[in-house]
């Protein structure tokens, strides 16, 4: 992390829609250095395919060195056929999996907060989507994306065999859970923790050491279990019900995007991944949408780039310290929405739809509005 007044964000596009659409949120974190005076430098850097076919790696020394200088990331996206030419290896050692768990970055928000312009987007009904804004905390540097042993094996007789490692210590699941309880008390004061206990181990140790922290640290947060199929469930039956949710790596990587359908789209859904906190207070952060590299439409320059937009307005309320103008930045975008600002995936039937850079535009002048 810097260590002067003057902070500094690594923009990293990475691939698919993820430059197109880190692009427009590069303008809007733009605007607000030069029109708000925020005391934020940008350094655009490399990833992905482009980096690899021009320096031989997926994160080149001067992406890491970018990372490891910044206080915070905005990041794109990453995958695509196109990435098929990239060596296992290779790819592996620059995996955004492997990024997140060298930062350490265990804590994954995902805010879910519906908007009444988008109610006949959403695929649910609009007595569903009223009142929804709860923030999913997944655990993202530990569980089945990271266990051993995993592999694939052929068994003597030729037969194949893929196997993962699903593990958690004690203290992983507690200091996801700690942040979760902290969040949830400085909301609505509900957690809601999310596994599989009826059938897995490590989420009867997951169950266990949540409840025991629950006890111990925050008996003034209201605290409910539920197994992750009927959280699914609860999700698109009645969203409006929780207030913050924790859970592990997978289960918070597909309930968040089952969760999507309140927000109306993928595309609308921002994302935080924090470490721990420093001697100062301060955290490792990386901020992307949670939408992926989306290869079918990428270079067309109809994505929508709202997910990475409000991505930077968590990062000007979590990283930046600038709370008054994340909720600036928010308010823009639900005036863009209710001026009838739409890209294809949030269109209505017979809807005009903007462009990527069409919706950056439309951010910007309420912006501007807004600021006046």
């Amino acid at each position: 992390m810097s260590g002067t007044n003057m902070m500094r964000v690594a923009v990293i596009g990475g691939e698919g829609i993820g430059p197109e659409v880190t692009g427009q949120a590069r303008r809007v974190l733009s605007w607000f250095t030069e029109r708000r005076r925020l005391p934020v430098t940008l350094e655009d850097a490399e990833f992905g395919l482009e980096a690899y076919r021009r320096t031989g790696k997926v994160i080149p020394p001067e992406t890491r060195a970018a990372i490891d200088g910044a206080d915070a990331i905005l990041f794109g996206a990453t995958g695509g056929p196109e990435t098929a030419e990239v060596p296992a290896e290779a790819r592996r050692e620059g995996s955004l999996l492997k990024l997140r768990r060298s930062l350490d970055l265990y804590a994954n928000l995902r805010p879910i907060i519906t908007d009444p312009a988008l109610y006949e987007a959403a695929p649910l009904k609009e007595r569903v989507l009223r009142g929804v804004d709860f923030i999913i905390v997944r655990e993202l540097s530990s569980g089945i994306y990271f266990g051993e042993p995993r592999g694939i094996e052929t068994g003597p007789d030729g037969s194949r065999r893929g196997f993962n490692t699903n593990s958690y210590t004690a203290e992983e699941v507690r200091r996801v859970a700690r942040f979760a309880f902290g969040l949830a008390r400085s909301r609505r004061g509900r957690l809601c923790s999310v596994d599989k206990a009826n059938v897995m181990e490590a989420s009867v140790l997951w169950r266990e050491e949540v409840v025991a922290l629950h006890a111990s640290e925050f008996p003034d947060v209201a605290l409910s279990h539920l197994y992750v199929d009927n959280a699914a469930m609860q999700i698109v039956r009645d969203p409006a019900q929780f207030d913050v949710m924790v859970t592990d790596n997978i289960f918070g990587d597909i309930l968040s995007d089952c969760a999507a359908m309140a927000a109306g789209s993928l595309g609308m859904l921002p994302s935080a991944s924090l470490g721990p906190a420093d001697t100062r207070g301060r955290r490792q952060a990386l901020y992307e949408p949670v939408h992926g590299s989306a290869p079918d439409i990428a270079g067309k320059g109809i994505a929508n780039p709202l997910g990475s937009i409000l991505s930077v307005a968590m990062m000007l309320r979590l990283t930046l310290g600038q709370p008054d103008d994340a909720a600036l930045l928010e308010r823009a975008v639900a005036d863009a929405l209710a001026r009838g600002a739409r890209t294809a995936d949030i269109a209505e039937p017979g809807q005009a739809a903007l462009s990527t850079a069409a919706m950056g535009d439309a951010v910007l002048a309420s912006l501007e509005r807004l600021a006046a």
